[in-house]
């Protein structure tokens, strides 16, 4: 005999609807009811929809995810620390594909992806959020205390391209050899004058000359250790901090470098990222320079940049890999297993951006 709906499928006077009175109202159990909304175990199709069919009738949107996750004591949330505001991070394509494949992997243990930007007074942020681990995307090197805020809370921690120095899981690129290849490159084509258009050394965005003291000072590690692979080959070279990966940062840095006496402008520009890159042939065009007859132009990434029309010598990093790789790091920490950390080669990629020095 099937159970009629009784009393306890109604749902409480100003309150939501719940699981047990869409159960009553089926004629099931609570659990049968679970395991329909859950789309696993042993429910027959009739069943499942008999269940959702009060639901529908009762307007229950689904169990309550604040209620599962007390159950689980877990949130289902891991939190992507990004180095900047949030609308300044999504105008970087390789962070997008970064933070693409880490959501695809944390995924497939039914995880979302809540992006918390680094300010230096994000600690707060980073104390209360409901998250079950944290990955740590370029953040700078100075974010100590949100560190220790996150040791505390005891939930995993994976960094993507951080320090080396802190103890914390691993999925880095080799940033040093790429650059070094692209610095090479430039030398076999007989460039001596070189500068370099760079990341942020910091969390200071305005863009200035290439400094000893602001090096000194320097917290980003990518940006450090692209710098020292130019370095490798060209080693007193220096430039401008174009303080962040966008195409106008990179075109201001660029027109410093170039609206000087041709006989002291670069041959060629070392630009740490295609952004900059798109931006620092923007700025040779402004000023009637041909690239690469007059200038050459190297990036980093190996990304599409919108706009930019010309086939960039560049290298080659797995943008989407450094994500996917954290993401499994913090499927196999959640899981109570151990993960090692992971390093990427890069690849050259030439293209018609470079060519031999001017005469």
């Amino acid at each position: 005999m099937t159970n009629q709906p009784a009393a306890s499928a109604s749902v409480p006077h100003g309150g939501r609807p719940t699981l047990a009175a869409v159960a009553a109202r089926a004629g099931v159990s609570p659990s049968t009811a679970s395991l329909a909304f859950s789309g696993q175990g042993p429910v027959s199709d009739a069943t499942r929809e008999k269940v959702l069919t009060a639901a529908r009738e009762l307007h229950y949107g689904g169990p309550d995810p604040l209620a599962q996750s007390l159950r689980r004591g877990r949130s289902g949330i891991v939190g992507a620390l990004i180095p900047a505001r949030i609308g300044v991070s999504f105008r970087d394509p390789v962070l997008i594909q970064t933070l693409d494949g880490l959501a695809e992997e944390i995924s497939s243990i039914g995880a979302g992806l809540l992006l918390m930007p680094d300010l230096g007074e994000g600690v707060v942020s980073v104390t209360t959020a409901p998250v079950d681990a944290v990955v740590l995307v370029g953040c700078n090197a100075d974010a100590v205390e949100t560190l220790d805020v996150l040791r505390r809370r005891n939930i995993p921690i994976v960094q993507i391209e951080g320090p080396g120095d802190n103890g914390v899981l691993t999925v880095s690129v080799d940033n040093r050899g790429g650059s070094r290849q692209l610095a090479q490159h430039l030398k076999d084509l007989g460039h001596s004058r070189v500068a370099l258009v760079t990341l942020g050394l910091d969390r200071d965005s305005t863009p200035a000359p290439l400094s000893p003291e602001r090096e000194a000072r320097a917290t980003v590690t990518t940006t450090v250790e692209r710098i020292a692979g130019a370095r490798d080959v060209y080693p007193g070279v220096s430039g401008m901090t174009a303080g962040g990966s966008r195409s106008d940062a990179g075109r201001q840095a660029a027109l410093v470098l170039l609206d000087v006496d041709p006989g002291e402008r670069p041959t060629a520009i070392i630009a740490q990222s295609d952004v900059l890159a798109a931006g620092v042939i923007a700025a040779a065009e402004e000023l009637g320079l041909r690239v690469p007859d007059d200038l050459s132009v190297v990036g980093f990434d190996g990304i599409r940049v919108d706009g930019l029309e010309r086939r960039l010598t560049t290298i080659w990093q797995p943008s989407q890999g450094k994500g996917a790789a954290a993401g499994r790091a913090v499927v196999e920490l959640l899981a109570g297993r151990s993960a090692d950390p992971v390093a990427f080669d890069v690849r050259f990629q030439p293209g018609d951006t470079t060519g031999p020095a001017p005469h």
